[in-house]
C-alpha cells in the first residue's frame, strides 16, 4: 500500500496536480491574490457599443432637424456664432495633441506623455468653455431655446455634445492624474487608447454637428 501511494503521489506530480490546488494561469504566481487584467479588447468592444448608442442619438436628432425644417413657414434661421469657428479648431487640435501623448507613452516619455496629455486635457475645457460662450452670444441677441425650432435644435444639439464631451474631459483627466501600478486592471496604455478613441470620436461628431449647423439653417 505504501508503495502504491508513492507511485501515486509521483504520477499526479508528472500531471502538473498537487495538494496546492490547480496551477495558476500563465504570467502568475501561486498566491497572487491580484485580480486578472481584462484584455484591451474587452474595452474597445464595450466603447464601441456605447458611441454607437451616442452615434444613433445624434441621427435621431439630425433626422428630427431635417423633417422639423421642412414641416412649416416658421423656421427661421439662426445666426451661428463665430466662436465656433475657433471652437472648431481647438477640437481638431486637440486630437493632434493627443496622438502627441499617445506616441510619448508608446515610447516610455512619461514627461512627454503628461505634458502633451495635459494639453489635449486643457483644449478640452476650452472647448467647452467657448460652447458657453456661444450660447451667452446667443442669448445676449434675444435667441433663446424656445425662440423658434432652429434655435431650438441649436441649443439641443450643442448641448448633447457638450455634456458628451464633458465625459471626455473627464476620462482624459483620470488618464493624466493616475499611475500605471502593476496590480492595475486597466493599464495606462489601455485607458490611453480607449480615451484617445473616444476623444477623436467627439471631435469627429462635433465637425458634423457644426456642418449640419452651418449648412442646414
Amino acid at each position: 500500500m505504501t508503495a502504491r501511494s508513492a507511485t501515486d503521489g509521483l504520477e499526479l506530480l508528472e500531471l502538473g496536480h498537487d495538494d496546492r490546488g490547480p496551477a495558476p494561469p500563465e504570467g502568475r504566481e501561486r498566491g497572487d491574490l491580484r485580480p486578472p487584467r481584462i484584455p484591451q479588447h474587452a474595452y474597445l468592444t464595450g466603447l464601441v457599443l456605447a458611441l454607437a448608442g451616442i452615434l444613433m442619438f445624434f441621427l435621431a436628432l439630425v433626422s428630427a432637424f431635417v423633417v422639423r425644417k421642412g414641416l412649416g413657414g416658421d423656421w427661421a434661421a439662426t445666426p451661428v456664432p463665430g466662436i465656433l469657428w475657433f471652437n472648431t479648431a481647438i477640437l481638431v487640435i486637440s486630437s493632434v495633441t493627443l496622438e502627441r501623448a499617445r506616441r510619448g507613452l508608446t515610447a516610455a516619455d512619461d514627461s512627454g506623455f503628461r505634458a502633451w496629455w495635459g494639453v489635449t486635457t486643457a483644449l478640452g475645457v476650452a472647448f467647452l468653455a467657448g460652447q458657453i460662450v456661444a450660447w451667452r452670444q446667443l442669448a445676449e441677441a434675444g435667441v433663446f431655446l424656445a425662440t423658434n425650432p432652429s434655435s431650438s435644435f441649436f441649443y439641443v444639439l450643442t448641448g448633447a455634445h457638450g455634456l458628451h464631451l464633458l465625459g471626455g474631459v473627464l476620462a482624459l483627466a483620470v488618464v493624466g492624474l493616475r499611475g500605471d501600478p502593476p496590480e492595475a486592471r486597466l493599464p495606462r496604455s489601455t485607458a490611453a487608447r480607449v480615451a484617445g478613441v473616444y476623444w477623436h470620436f467627439m471631435g469627429l461628431l462635433w465637425v458634423c454637428v457644426f456642418l449640419l449647423l452651418l449648412l442646414g439653417q
